[in-house]
């Protein structure tokens, strides 16, 4: 992506006394700078550094909503745009309302890069995007917010989740002279002594192989799965499956996969987009690998192909069509049936972030016949874009959205034509579903692939991640660290929440750990909220599972009292046990800020009665000592996730126990789930920070 500097626009705004810290960027400049009512009342700047593709927005807030803070969100995977935060994705996961409820302005930097392409003016130096470039950024926010507001901000907080969430402690760690707290949500990596830049080398990647796996290997098993594990269900996952299936399933577990959260195997998001985005330098740093394992004994794919080969796709195809988030929408009839709402939906929220609505995402072809599809290399042959190298990162029939690195990232499918011919493979996919037993980390997940301290299988070189990602966790800082993570993320799973704190342990001992790090768990908290996660028919996600962000504006606020006035959050109480965070059952036990709930039926997960006999349910749900009360309950009786009932509370309730009775007029099964919510003030009229909690039983009705 070359360097532009557009025409500077007319602002009031003195960039001339601004003198850069860091010398890798040059002089900023701003080409926005206007009022805007939308999505909230703020002055709009948008600017960059000369030299650089580094790219920032400001989202200067009514002074009368300004408390002198400045808050940053980086955004998930590899960054790369400088307005998530102040669209879409921010209305969804926090942007410029919760800054201004919190007291600050908003700065958003592209971390350095524009999409998923490294500058060319830094190459693969992580270092800018993994901290400098937004630190960079953040100084000129303090610069301008005193222009703005007659002074600066007292204190600046980085936060964000998934990529944000790797890379927010390194903003933290590496640009401590304008950071005063961080809140990573999700996120994790590798430790390294403090100075040490060099490339991430996460374990999460490999793991995600194995889910790709159980996913290509169960098909649709995996819902037999789902229910064995869902409320009331017979507690085997395992039934019906063949040997190597289990065994995969096992493995799968065993690396941390999260309990619970089985329905997700079966949906391709975010995990995939990291195969895609890593699968050309993995088959460039490790070749051997792709090699060996269809020809080298050790490696499934030489000593038991027929795990593999059924599903093995390598044929020459000729695209149909390509299509853009556009044509999903202004087509609701062709793609009406529900197989298109997941591609559809990751497609639409996308689009903002990945050249407009008209980029073409998605390609038909034809000439397939069978095989898995899902993470196959589409490579086009022919034509304009002949060379471009991408991945199928969702699947329906024939068509494939596809992803990449660099050019493929930016452009997809642009200038392909119907006739152009590609090449569609998935040989380096299906031997990337076994590449956790041959890619063996120091982790304690991966203790299970060996005997003695000697990995079973034959092992190849550990690759890095893309620079995008940033810099490994030395946990040496100064200033305050609150980390929250989720017992139901199937992206980066519970075993990632536990690395930082160790890093913090070994950089700045025990009580460095005790005074300057906390850690929260959200249960059942996915990656995404639920209503962008695809439900199971009868089961929608959000009867199981909750929106987290009340948890992390409630979590952002303790960080801003721990930096200002010296109050330390308290932090969630847990055991790890087998791949598994286990949360003590109690409110007093388990700490932490989020609301505790039960649910029974007949004293149990399950009930079976006939149509017409009632069924009662019953609910007990408690709030951690010091975090508030409750503030609603509502049920949901057959799991639509409408939940049509709910009971009036009046905030002063610490706990509660309550019932709900139901009569069913159709044979069925349903589920049945409590929803509660609390707040710090007990405050049942506020819209922001009640944090939820859920719990269901199963009632099968004959």
């Amino acid at each position: 992506m070359s360097i532009e500097t557009p025409d500077r626009v007319a602002t009031d705004l003195d960039l001339t006394g601004y003198t850069v810290t860091d010398s890798a960027f040059g002089a900023p400049w701003i080409d926005i700078d206007e009022w805007r009512e939308a999505p909230s009342p703020h002055r709009h700047v948008h600017g960059g550094f000369t030299g650089t593709n580094t790219r920032f927005t400001f989202y200067f807030v009514p002074a009368e909503d300004y408390q002198g803070r400045m808050l940053s969100p980086l955004e998930g995977a590899h960054g790369g745009h400088e307005d998530s935060f102040g669209g879409m994705m921010g209305e969804i996961i926090g942007g410029l309302r919760m800054s201004a409820r919190l007291g600050a302005f908003m700065m958003e930097s592209n971390q350095g890069h524009i999409g998923d392409d490294l500058d060319p003016t830094f190459g693969p130096d992580n270092t800018i995007y993994g901290a400098r470039a937004n630190s960079e950024t953040g100084r000129l926010g303090k610069f301008l917010a005193a222009q703005v507001y007659g002074e600066s901000p007292h204190h600046c907080y980085v936060w964000g989740g998934s990529g944000g969430g790797r890379r927010s402690p390194g903003n933290l760690e590496h640009g401590g002279d304008i950071w005063d707290g961080a809140l990573p949500f999700m996120g994790g990596g590798n430790i390294v002594e403090h100075g040490d830049t060099s490339l991430v080398k996460s374990s999460q990647p490999f793991a995600f192989a194995a889910m790709f796996n159980v996913q290509r290997l169960l098909k649709d098993k995996i819902h037999e799965v789902t229910d064995a594990v869902a409320p009331g269900g017979s507690g085997d996952p395992y039934a019906g499956l063949t040997t190597h299936q289990r065994e995969e399933l096992a493995n799968l577990y065993k690396l941390g996969y999260p309990r619970g959260d089985e329905f997700m195997i079966g949906q391709p998001m975010g995990q995939i987009w990291l195969w895609s985005s890593m699968a050309d330098d993995y088959q460039v740093q490790d070749p051997t690998y792709f090699e060996d394992f269809w020809t080298q004994p050790g490696h499934i794919g030489f000593d038991a192909p027929q795990h593999v080969l059924d599903d093995l796709i390598d044929v020459e195809a000729t695209v149909k069509r390509t299509i853009s988030a556009r044509d999903f929408i202004e087509s609701p009839e062709e793609f009406s049936d529900p197989k298109w709402e997941l591609l559809k939906t990751m497609v639409t929220l996308m689009a903002g972030g990945e050249g407009g609505m008209d980029l073409p995402v998605a390609v038909e072809v034809e000439g397939l016949d069978g095989g898995w599809r899902l993470g196959t290399g589409i490579k086009v042959l022919t034509g304009e874009a002949a060379g471009r190298q991408l991945y199928a990162v969702q699947v329906v029939d024939d068509t494939m959205q596809g992803d990449g690195v660099g050019e493929a990232n930016l452009l997809r499918f642009t200038g392909v034509k119907p006739g152009d011919k590609v090449h569609v493979s998935n040989r380096a996919f299906l031997a990337f579903c076994y590449y956790y037993r041959h890619h063996v980390t120091d982790d304690v997940q991966f203790d299970f692939l060996k005997l003695d301290g000697v990995p079973i299988y034959p092992q190849h070189v550990i690759p890095t991640q893309s620079p995008l990602m940033g810099i490994p966790y030395s946990g040496q800082y100064s200033g305050k660290l609150l980390w929250v993570h989720h017992t139901h993320d199937a992206s980066l799973w519970p075993p990632q929440g536990l690395v930082y704190g160790e890093a913090v342990r070994r950089s700045q001992g025990d009580q460095g750990l005790a005074d300057n790090y906390c850690l929260r768990w959200s249960e059942n908290a996915e990656h995404i909220p639920p209503f962008l996660c695809p439900s199971d028919p009868g089961r929608a996600s959000s009867t199981w599972l909750i929106d987290y962000m009340p948890i992390i504006e409630q979590s952002l606020a303790d960080l801003i009292t721990w930096v200002e006035d010296g109050v330390k959050p308290v932090g969630t109480t847990y055991d790890y046990v087998d791949g598994k965070v286990v949360l003590p059952p109690s409110a007093a036990e388990r700490g932490g800020i989020q609301p505790v709930i039960e649910v029974s039926v007949d004293g149990g997960q399950r009930a079976e009665v006939t149509v017409g006999t009632p069924v009662t349910v019953t609910v007990h749900a408690e709030v951690p000592p010091g975090a508030g009360t409750l503030t609603s309950l509502a049920w949901d009786i057959d799991g639509t996730g409408a939940f049509p009932v709910s009971e009036a509370l009046d905030g002063t309730q610490a706990s509660l126990t309550a019932t709900h009775t139901q009569v069913y007029d159709k044979p069925g099964t349903y589920f049945v789930t409590a929803r509660v919510t609390s707040r710090r003030d007990g405050d049942v009229t506020a819209l922001d920070k009640q944090l939820p909690n859920l719990a269901q039983v199963r009632v099968v009705v004959s």
